[in-house]
């Protein structure tokens, strides 16, 4: 019998505007899942099949050729119907599988169990299920089989999954808003497993999404620095016309055989042009030629275990209408490298890019009792002007620096993040800034970092700027004792 042929990037899913494949990939899995999937009833499109060979590539060994897939994918495009064939056909194959499939809300959980339960129901696919036995109870759902199999729904919102072991296959949905703190209760239960496979699927992420899992293993993949993972992107071309119906079909391959215009152009009506394409057309912010700093120059510049010695620097900035604020710090390691990250509460997921402006008052009162000599930099004349008199009151003194002095604080971060010299720890909303951030001229020759021309909100990324440039400066010196 002749081998499969192992998936290349020639000819392969053509419709994917980025395909990363793993190495070392010799044959696939998805043959003997197709043959299976079409005794159950269930055949699939020439892209799922692409999609799908990727997915279950295998080494020489046998074993996944990527134990991780990454798959941003826009809405509307079936992906639930192509992962849950895939996964009842592994199910058949493979007696005492045990499948999570996890999401973020209840609500995507709760309507992806009853869309495959449906699919459960279809004349040929039925005797493989032990319908007495399925589950419905809020948070209790499961699909199992008759040999022993089963896929569990979950949401993660409502805590993670306790008590599982040997999970097979780890479906994680809404992968955009997936923090690693979720990831680290949910791995686990993988550990005893045989040839384990984790599926991530989202869309890209909004601005404040906790996408950092979802966002790093993109900048690890398109910079080459993944080992054992497949990313595929489906998306259109940043700047392409969102009208032009006869690129719909390269962000939407289902369209218009399984997704027809009305159901792209109902999405068009009811979201924002910058949730359109990032919903409907796969984009990511800051994608394309403009973005001041590539994807791959940030993801070079990323060590998750970095961190500053000694004193540090902290700015606030506020977005020009109130929306979001953003308070970070920076300083030098002890290679002398420079450091900058947003503030967070330690041992919390709280991040200090949050929306509105009240709360900067009490966390940065809260920060001055670990901080006694604390002091933040501002822009003059930004929005942040307006917290100056509260937050003098509460003793914090506020340094104001002139739009000609961000200015050379922008040409430094530039010259750093391309060249070398500064460090991050990989947090998705100051990634997602950094993506969005474009140049606009401040007179004189120079340039910043500029909001209008930017394609979402770059708040986070003008508070690392700023604390940037002043550790640089030496203007201060607190003790960083939060750490």
């Amino acid at each position: 019998m002749k081998q499969p042929q192992p998936p290349t990037r020639s000819g392969l899913l053509p419709e994917a505007r980025h395909l990363v494949l793993p190495k070392g990939i010799v044959s696939s899995g998805f043959p003997s899942v197709r043959e299976t999937c079409r005794r159950i009833g269930i055949e699939f499109d020439p892209w799922q099949v692409d999609l799908n060979r990727c997915i279950l590539a295998k080494t020489a060994d046998g074993l996944f050729a990527a134990d991780t897939v990454a798959i941003s994918i826009p809405r509307q495009v079936g992906k639930t119907f192509d992962i849950g064939a895939v996964v009842f056909a592994l199910c058949i194959a493979n007696a005492d599988t045990t499948v999570i499939w996890t999401a973020h809300r209840f609500k995507v959980s709760r309507e992806t169990f009853n869309e495959l339960r449906s699919l459960a129901r279809s004349p040929k696919l039925a005797p493989h299920i032990d319908f007495d036995a399925i589950t419905t109870a809020a948070g209790n759902e499961c699909i199992p089989f008759r040999n022993g199999s089963r896929i569990v729904f979950a949401a993660r919102e409502r805590g993670a999954i306790r008590g599982f072991t040997k999970v097979r296959i780890l479906i994680l949905d809404e992968a955009q808003i997936l923090t690693e703190a979720a990831l680290a209760d949910l791995a686990p239960t993988m550990n005893q497993a045989e040839n384990p496979l984790i599926i991530l699927m989202g869309t890209p992420p909004k601005p404040g999404d906790p996408a950092e899992v979802f966002s790093n293993l993109r900048a690890e993949a398109l910079a080459g620095d993944s080992e054992g993972v497949l990313y595929i992107e489906l998306s259109a071309e940043p700047g392409s016309d969102p009208n032009d119906r006869s690129l719909w079909p390269v962000f939407n391959p289902s369209y218009p055989k399984r997704t027809g215009a009305r159901a792209i152009l109902r999405l068009k009506k009811l979201l924002t042009p910058e949730d359109f394409d990032r919903e409907a057309r796969g984009i990511w912010d800051g994608d394309g030629p403009q973005a001041v700093i590539s994807s791959a120059d940030w993801a070079a510049r990323k060590d998750s275990g970095s961190q500053v010695v000694g004193s540090a620097t902290f700015a606030l900035d506020v977005s020009p209408k109130m929306t979001h604020s953003a308070v970070a710090f920076a300083g030098f390691r002890a290679d002398g490298d420079v450091h900058g990250e947003l503030l967070h509460r330690e041992g919390q997921d709280i991040l200090d890019y949050r929306p509105g402006t009240d709360w900067v008052l009490p966390a940065l009162v809260d920060l001055k009792t670990r901080v006694p000599d604390l002091r933040v930099s501002i822009i003059k004349g930004s929005q942040a002007e307006t917290l100056v008199p509260e937050l003098e009151d509460a003793g914090i003194p506020v340094d104001r620096v002139a739009v000609s002095e961000f200015a050379a604080a922008c040409g430094l971060v530039f010259k750093l993040a391309t060249t070398g010299g500064l460090w991050h720890i990989g947090q998705p909303q100051l990634t997602a800034a950094v993506a969005a951030t474009k140049w606009r001229d401040v007179g004189e020759g120079a340039q910043a970092w500029g909001r209008k021309k930017s394609t979402s909100d770059i708040t986070p990324f003008i508070a690392f700027t700023l604390a940037i440039h002043q550790a640089q400066s030496a203007k201060y010196d607190v003790l960083a004792s939060f750490y």
